[in-house]
Order: C-alpha cells, then structure tokens, then sequence
C-alpha cells in the first residue's frame, strides 16, 4: 500500500494542509468482511473495541463496503462549499492527475461517501478548477484533466477523518483503499487499509 501513487499523493496533502504532524508511518489494517447491514446501510465498524480484532481508531463515520474499500457515513450534507484543493500531475505523454481536498466532508454532497461519489466529485472539481470563464480553450483541458482524475485524498480536518480513492489503471474501477483519522491531540495521522482484497469493485461509469 505504501509504495502507491494514493500513498504519496497522501503524504504530500498532509504536508500541504497539516503542516508539523506526524505523518503516518504504515497502514493498520481493519477486517474487510462488513458490507452493506440488512437495511441497507452502510456497516460503520466497531471503532476498535476489544474482541473485534480491528484497531483502535478505526469507526464511525468509517465504514467498510467490501465492494469498494471504505467510506463515509455522514449525518448531513451540504452546497455550496468552497474545500481547499491542490491539483498534481503525473507524467507528461499521458498525463494522470490526482487531487488533495481539505475541507467538511458535507462538501461532497452526500451522506453515503464511496469510492465512486468520492472520485465524481474530484473530478468536478477539478474541471472548476481548470476552467476559465473567461477563456474558451481551456474547455477540453479541463474536460481531459477531470477524467483524468485517478487519485484522491480528501482531509476533513474539523471532524478529523480522511478518505482516499484510487482508480485501478487496468480495469478502472474505482477503490478507497484508505480511510484517516486525524488525532488533533497530539498531531499525528494514523492510516488504516483493509486486511485482504477489496472484492468486486464497481466500475467508475
């Protein structure tokens, strides 16, 4: 895990928006056996409590959707927020481009956050960010960069969570392989991945 494009892009958005914490340094890893409960909703962990077998830290809004790594359970959502976002580029004949957003997780604009919802809205913002109003040509390279977009990590630092999304560059299908949790007490960042193969991605459309 550590040795992804995700996990750089990581370490480089807490360098950018949490300046003197201690990065982490591995990933714990959190069972990837809790899907979707009965009703429907999304199973949200245990929060490490003892017998679970799971690590301290990991739980609410966290969840684990054995479909697509990780996600995020929230109470609201909401519009019209402006996260920060830091934009980066890989390569140069066939660029990828991966995005770091700091900002409230309502921002996304739903209470179930997976790897799909979470990429479709780095990916607009993205195209806002690249797109002049004032300059038509910078259309299609907005256009191309968007879809483009195959990491994400976004940073909720006033609720202290952080979820990270991948697009497999075979199949492009859509993953979050990491959920964060960021401990403001003492300024450290914990990483948390998921203990075997996340099964039968969905496919980012």
């Amino acid at each position: 895990m550590t040795g992804r494009p995700v996990w750089r892009l990581l370490l480089r958005g807490l360098g950018v928006y949490l300046p003197g914490w201690q990065a982490p340094r591995g990933v714990m890893r959190v069972r990837n056996g809790a899907g979707p409960s009965a009703d429907g909703r999304p199973s949200r962990g245990d929060g490490g409590a003892p017998g679970s077998g799971d690590p301290s830290g990991f739980g609410p809004p966290g969840f684990v959707d054995g479909a697509t790594g990780f996600g995020l359970h929230l109470p609201r959502r909401a519009r019209g927020l402006e996260p920060d976002r830091e934009i980066y580029v890989r390569g140069r004949q066939d660029p990828s481009f991966g995005i770091v957003i700091a900002g409230p997780s309502e921002a996304i604009g739903t209470r179930v956050v997976d790897a799909e919802g979470l990429l479709r809205y780095a990916r607009r913002l993205t195209f806002q960010e690249l797109y002049d109003t004032a300059d038509a040509a910078s259309v299609p390279y907005a256009v191309r960069a968007a879809r483009a977009v195959d990491n994400v990590v976004f940073l909720d630092r006033a609720t202290g969570v952080g979820l990270c999304a991948e697009v497999d560059p075979v199949t492009g299908d859509a993953a979050c392989p990491l959920f964060v949790r960021l401990h403001a007490a003492d300024r450290t960042v914990r990483a948390y991945g998921l203990d075997g193969a996340v099964t039968s991605p969905r496919p980012t459309g």
